[in-house]
């Protein structure tokens, strides 16, 4: 019995650092679970095995993993009631056409709204790379989520020419500066 209440004594501390726990307890109904700023970047000798997904896109065209190989590609999940969403989006639309003409794609992922909603929220705020919309294909949430921690809204990957997760920013972009940079390492890796 002592060990069943110290196992539960220690369980109930573990959850009490929980920052994500501790926003949900909150209750502001702000919309979305906050992620403090962070960027966590992967040496390739220790990259997992490559996300293969398929989804379909706000204009209704069909994409998938295969699309992207032997390209940078920029995975970004959003949705348009997330302010943080809103606010880096001018900054992934900059970071975007900066490597125009290089071997690197952005892909939007979007969490949980129409592909109307998308479409109109890339109209909205200028943003001109395609997002899957998970709500009509939502394996593609689990196909990510089996490779990466994806722990708040908006998170950014960035996955190397085989597909693999070579970096992630936890939160709202700072600065298009931040995803450039991590960008251009990966692509260096191919040259």
């Amino acid at each position: 019995m002592a060990l069943l209440a110290g196992t539960l004594v220690a369980g109930l501390a573990a959850c009490a650092n929980d920052p994500l726990a501790d926003q949900y307890r909150a209750g502001d109904n702000k919309g979305y679970i906050a992620g403090d700023f962070a960027v966590v970047e992967i040496p390739a000798d220790e990259r997992g095995e490559p996300v293969q997904f398929a989804a379909t896109t706000e204009s209704g065209a069909d994409v998938s993993s295969e699309d992207y190989l032997g390209d940078v590609l920029v995975v970004n999940f959003w949705y348009a009631g997330c302010g943080p969403c809103r606010a880096e989006a001018p900054d992934l639309e900059k970071a975007y056409g900066e490597f125009e003409g290089d071997d690197v794609a952005f892909l939007g992922i979007n969490t949980i709204d129409s592909a109307e909603a998308a479409a109109a929220f890339a109209e909205t705020y200028g943003i001109t790379y395609p997002s899957a919309i998970a709500s009509e294909t939502p394996a593609i949430k689990l196909a990510f989520a089996e490779k990466t921690p994806i722990q708040a809204t908006p998170t950014t990957l960035v996955l190397d020419a085989d597909g693999r997760v070579a970096a992630r920013i936890i939160g709202q972009l700072p600065d298009a500066s931040i995803l450039t940079s991590l960008v251009r390492d990966t692509l260096a890796e191919s040259s």
